[in-house]
C-alpha cells in the first residue's frame, strides 16, 4: 500500500435501479475470497447497504458525503477507509450527478462531487435492457456532461443475449474509446435486493445473506474482466493524520442500543466517539436490556421500532432502564426511530398504538404514512450533551412517521439543504432529547440568530 492509502475506485449508475449495490457487493466478496483486503466505502446518508458491504468484505463501510460532512471530516474518513487494505471500493448513491437541489456552485452530495473530492475513477453500471445502439449515448452522455469525473469504466447488466452484447459492445467502443468494458452482467433474479419502506431490507434479517452475497461474487467472477476493473483504482486525493470525530461524544461511557430495532448508527459517529476517549457499551432492547447502569449517556439510533413496537412496549426491563438513567441524569439521546422510542407511543401501521419510555411528549404513528426526506441543517436550542445553543449540525432525515404531538421545548432549528427554513423539531427534557434528524457531522458556519 502507498504513503497515500489504499488506491480506490467509485461504482455509480445512471439512476437507483441499475443494479449497482448487487455489482458493489459481489465485487466485494470476489475480492474477499480472493484474500484481497478491500475496505468499503457509501456515499450519501445511507445505513442499510453499508451494513452490506461489511459482510460482503469482513470490513466496516464508512459513509462519505460531501454536503453534510466538513472538509477535514471527510479527508479524514477517506484517509482512514483506505489505511490497512488492498483496494478501496465506493458504492456512489443515485444516478451519478444526482445530490441535493441546491444553487450551482454550492456542494450538493453527489458522487460526482465525490469523485472530484477524491480523484476515484467512476465505473458506470448501466442496465442494458431494451437497448442496444442507444446504450453508447447514454454512456457517452455520462462521460462527456461535465469536466471532471469522467468515466474509467462500464459494467452493462441485465444484457439478455450475446447478440445484445456485440451490439452494445460495438456501438460503445466507437463512442466512448476510452471507457473499459468489463463486462455484460445477464439477468439474474435471485440476486434483486428485497426492499422494505425505508429501502433495502437490512442484512442483519436475512437468513440468507451469505448465499446471496456468495451468488453475487459467483456472477461477478464469471462476467466481469476484475483484475482490469481494480487496475482502474488510484490512490485519493484527499489525506489526513488525525481521526475524525464527527459529533461530541456524548459522555463518557455511552450505552448504545444495537439489534435490529435500532441498527442505524454510523460507524464514523461511533469511532469518532471512541477516538474522542469514549467508551460504548451495547445493548439489546429487543432482549429485554436495559442500558448499562453505570453509562453517563445512552445512545438511541435510528432503525426499525416500528415493527417491533409491540415486543418494545412489553420489555419493561428496557424501558424501565431508560427511565432510571434519565433519573440519575444520564444524558438520553435519540434519532429517528430512537426518538419515537424516548416518546409516549408509537401507533403501528394497523393503527395499534404501543406505549414507549414517556421521557418526551411525542406520539407518532405510521398508520398514517408521510414521507419526510432530506438534509438537514440543525441548530441546537436546547444545551445539554451535545453542545451550547447555537451549535450548528448538519444530518440528513428519512422516515414515513407522522406526528400525531410533540409537545415539550423544541430541540433543533433547522433548513434543508437550499436553506429554506423547515421550522423547529424535535423535543428536550432535561437530560433527554432526540429528533428525527440522523446527525452526521458539526457545521463550520455560525447559526443565525432567531
Amino acid at each position: 500500500m502507498s504513503e497515500m492509502g489504499a488506491p480506490g475506485l467509485i461504482i455509480s449508475a445512471p439512476s437507483s435501479g441499475s443494479g449497482k449495490t448487487s455489482v458493489t457487493l459481489g465485487l466485494l466478496r470476489a475480492l474477499a475470497r480472493r484474500g484481497v483486503r478491500v475496505g468499503s466505502a457509501k456515499v450519501g446518508p445511507d445505513f442499510i447497504d453499508p451494513a452490506f458491504h461489511a459482510a460482503a468484505s469482513g470490513q466496516a463501510c464508512f459513509n462519505l458525503d460531501g454536503w453534510a460532512m466538513r472538509p477535514a471530516t471527510l479527508a479524514g474518513l477517506t484517509t482512514h477507509v483506505g489505511a490497512g487494505v488492498d483496494l478501496v471500493v465506493c458504492e456512489g448513491v443515485m444516478g451519478l450527478f444526482d445530490g441535493a437541489l441546491t444553487a450551482p456552485d454550492q456542494p450538493d452530495g453527489s458522487t460526482a462531487q465525490l469523485a472530484l473530492a477524491t480523484g476515484w475513477p467512476v465505473v458506470l453500471v448501466l442496465d442494458g435492457r431494451g437497448m442496444i445502439a442507444s446504450a453508447a449515448a447514454v454512456l457517452a452522455g455520462f462521460d462527456r456532461l461535465r469536466p471532471g469525473p469522467g468515466l474509467a469504466g462500464v459494467v452493462f447488466n441485465r444484457v439478455r443475449s450475446s447478440r445484445a452484447q456485440a451490439a452494445i459492445e460495438s456501438a460503445c467502443r466507437a463512442a466512448c474509446p476510452d471507457v473499459a468494458l468489463l463486462g455484460f452482467l445477464p439477468p439474474a433474479p435471485a440476486l434483486e435486493m428485497k426492499s422494505r419502506h425505508l429501502g433495502l431490507v437490512q442484512a442483519c434479517e436475512r437468513p440468507d445473506l451469505d448465499a446471496f452475497l456468495d451468488g453475487a461474487a459467483a456472477l461477478v467472477e464469471a462476467h466481469l474482466d476484475l483484475d482490469r476493473l481494480c487496475a482502474l483504482a488510484r490512490p485519493a486525493r484527499l489525506s489526513a493524520s488525525a481521526p475524525a470525530v464527527p459529533l461530541p461524544p456524548l459522555g463518557q461511557r455511552i450505552a448504545l442500543a444495537a439489534d435490529a430495532a435500532f441498527a442505524f448508527a454510523y460507524p464514523a459517529t461511533l469511532d469518532g466517539w471512541r477516538a474522542a476517549g469514549a467508551e460504548i457499551v451495547p445493548f439489546s432492547p429487543l432482549a429485554d436490556q436495559g442500558p448499562d447502569p453505570a453509562a453517563d449517556a445512552v445512545y438511541l439510533p435510528g432503525g426499525y421500532p416500528e415493527l417491533h413496537a409491540g415486543l418494545l412496549a412489553g420489555n419493561q426491563g428496557f424501558l424501565g432502564g431508560l427511565r432510571a438513567a434519565a433519573d440519575r441524569g444520564a444524558a438520553l439521546f435519540g434519532e429517528c426511530g430512537g426518538y419515537m422510542v424516548l416518546g409516549r407511543g408509537i401507533e403501528d401501521e394497523t393503527g395499534t398504538r404501543h406505549a414507549m419510555a414517556g421521557l418526551l411528549g411525542l406520539e407518532s404513528s405510521f398508520a398514517r404514512r408521510r414521507l419526510h426526506l432530506g438534509y438537514r441543517r440543525a441548530v441546537l436550542e436546547c444545551a445539554g450533551a451535545l453542545g451550547v445553543v447555537g451549535a450548528v449540525f448538519r444530518g440528513h432525515e428519512f422516515h414515513y412517521a407522522s406526528v400525531l404531538a410533540e409537545e415539550g421545548e423544541a430541540l433543533f432549528t433547522v433548513s434543508g439543504a437550499d436553506g429554506a427554513g423547515l421550522g423547529r423539531c424535535g423535543l428536550c427534557s432535561g437530560t433527554v432529547a432526540g429528533s428525527f434528524v440522523h446527525l452526521i457531522d458539526r457545521d463550520e458556519g455560525v447559526a443565525t440568530p432567531p
